[in-house]
């Protein structure tokens, strides 16, 4: 698409975007066809059920064609998919964990959200423990701060 684009960026739960707010009130004054693009992005996002993921839509407001552009959904949803969890909590030192994970679902985690980190994987492997601790996560059993490295090194090297 060329010439002025209208931009609309949100979160949305994989699959199941719908017409209403924030939606629906951007694509309205746009002329385009709300439905499709809410179509267009359940259909990309089926794999992030239950994960919110950020959506760019782009409209071009002459033509009123359109492009979706789906984002990495952020990693402390990425972290509570993998919990089975809905809700962090920051007092985890005070109140106990709600959820544990492996450490090997850390790395693949970090591994997925590699692009968006500006360290390595180990540096970003630890960011990823850091924000598990954040929401209230233990790994492997124990609180992420306590977590070497060095024991997992053959899921850092794979």
């Amino acid at each position: 698409m060329r010439g002025y684009m209208k931009e609309i960026k949100l979160m949305v739960e994989g699959g199941k975007a719908s017409g209403g707010p924030p939606l629906g009130p951007a694509l309205g004054p746009l002329g385009v066809n709300t439905a499709e693009v809410v179509r267009k992005i359940n259909e990309m996002t089926t794999s992030f059920t239950g994960i919110k993921v950020p959506v760019l839509v782009k409209v071009d407001p002459k033509t009123k064609a359109f492009e979706i552009e789906i984002g990495t959904p952020p990693i402390p949803e990425l972290l509570k998919k993998e919990a089975n969890i809905k809700k962090g909590h920051g007092k985890a030192w005070k109140e106990g964990s709600v959820g544990n994970i492996s450490m090997e679902s850390v790395v693949n985690i970090a591994k997925s959200t590699l692009s968006k980190s500006f360290s390595d994987l180990r540096g970003h492997v630890k960011e990823v423990l850091s924000t598990a601790r954040s929401i209230g996560l233990t790994v492997e059993g124990k609180d992420p701060k306590e977590i070497n490295l060095d024991e997992y090194e053959s899921y850092l090297s794979g």
